[in-house]
C-alpha cells in the first residue's frame, strides 16, 4: 500500500536543536582563550573514562579543556595557514584525529609535561581492549565469592565445584595472555577478582604559544607493567576480606611444585 502524503510524523518535544548557534557559540569560546591563555597543548586521551576526564578538569581548573567536537575545534583554529585564527594555529588543527582535545593554560611547559608525565589512573579493561599482561588464577578455594556465585563462574569458563558450601577453583585458569584482544568474557573475570588492566592517561602531543611558536613532543615513555601475574586464593580474615593475593612472575620463569610446597607449609 502506497505511503499516504498526509501521515506526517509531529514530534511533541519542546526541547530546541543544537545546531549551529551551538557550534558558533563553540568556535567564539575557543578564540576567546587563545586570546585569553598563552599556550595551548594538544592532548591525546587513552582509555578514556568520562568520570576521570573530570577529576582532570577539576585540577587543573585554573586552564581550559575543551574535548569531543575536532572538526569544530579546528575551524575555530583555523584549518590551513590562510583562514588560521593565529600564526600557526593550523599546525595544531590538521593533527586534531580521533581522541585529542585542546588545554589552554598559562601554566609553563615544564609544570604541564611534568604532571601529565606523572599521572595515570588505573581502571577496569574493557571489551576490545588489548591484555597488558598474561593473568592466571591458582587453583584453591574462592571464598571471596559467596555460593551463589558458582554457576556464573562456571559459565564464565572457569573449572569450580562447592566443596562445603566454598567455591573452589579446581585448576589454574589462564584468564587472558598478553597480547589478546580481551571478549566481554573475561573483562567480566578480571572485574570479578578486582583486577585493573587498563590506565587512563593523557599524553601530551604538541604546544602552541602566543608569540607564534609551535613545538612538537614525541618521546612519550611507556609505562611498565609486568608481563605475567598470578591470582592466588587465600583465606580471608575480619581485616581482609578480598581473599586473594596478586604475585608478580618474572618474564620466562614459573612456579615450581616445590615453591607451592614452601608456600603451603
Amino acid at each position: 500500500m502506497p505511503k499516504s502524503k498526509r501521515d506526517k510524523k509531529i514530534s511533541l518535544t519542546q526541547t530546541k536543536k543544537k545546531g549551529l548557534e551551538l557550534k558558533q557559540g563553540l568556535v567564539q569560546e575557543i578564540q576567546n582563550c587563545v586570546d585569553k591563555y598563552a599556550r595551548i597543548f594538544l592532548f591525546s586521551v587513552q582509555n578514556m573514562r568520562n568520570s576521570k576526564l573530570k577529576d582532570v578538569r577539576t585540577e587543573w581548573k585554573h586552564s581550559r579543556f575543551f574535548f569531543g567536537k575536532n572538526k569544530v575545534m579546528a575551524l575555530a583554529l583555523g584549518r590551513t595557514a590562510e583562514d588560521e585564527y593565529r600564526d600557526d594555529l593550523h599546525l595544531l588543527s590538521k593533527r586534531l584525529r580521533g581522541q585529542m582535545g585542546l588545554l589552554f593554560t598559562n601554566q609553563s611547559k615544564k609544570e604541564v609535561l611534568e604532571w601529565f608525565k606523572e599521572f595515570r589512573d588505573k581502571d577496569y579493561a574493557r571489551s576490545g581492549n588489548v591484555a597488558t599482561q598474561t593473568v592466571v588464577i591458582d587453583q584453591g578455594p574462592l571464598s571471596k565469592f559467596s555460593h551463589s556465585m558458582e554457576p556464573q563462574l562456571r559459565q564464565l569458563g572457569l573449572a569450580t565445584k562447592l566443596v562445603k558450601g566454598v567455591i573452589t577453583l579446581t585448576s589454574d585458569h589462564t584468564v587472558c595472555e598478553q597480547g589478546d584482544i580481551l571478549t566481554p568474557e573475561q573483562c567480566r573475570i578480571l572485574k570479578l577478582f578486582g583486577h585493573l588492566m587498563a590506565d587512563f592517561y593523557i599524553s601530551v602531543e604538541a604546544m602552541w604559544s602566543n608569540n607564534g611558536t609551535f613545538e612538537e613532543f614525541s618521546d612519550t615513555q611507556d609505562h611498565i607493567v609486568p608481563p605475567k601475574i598470578r591470582l592466588k586464593p587465600k583465606q580471608t580474615t575480619d581485616e581482609d576480606d578480598d581473599g586473594l593475593m596478586v604475585e608478580v612472575v618474572p618474564e620466562n620463569e614459573e612456579m615450581t611444585d616445590d615453591d607451592d610446597e614452601e608456600e603451603d607449609q
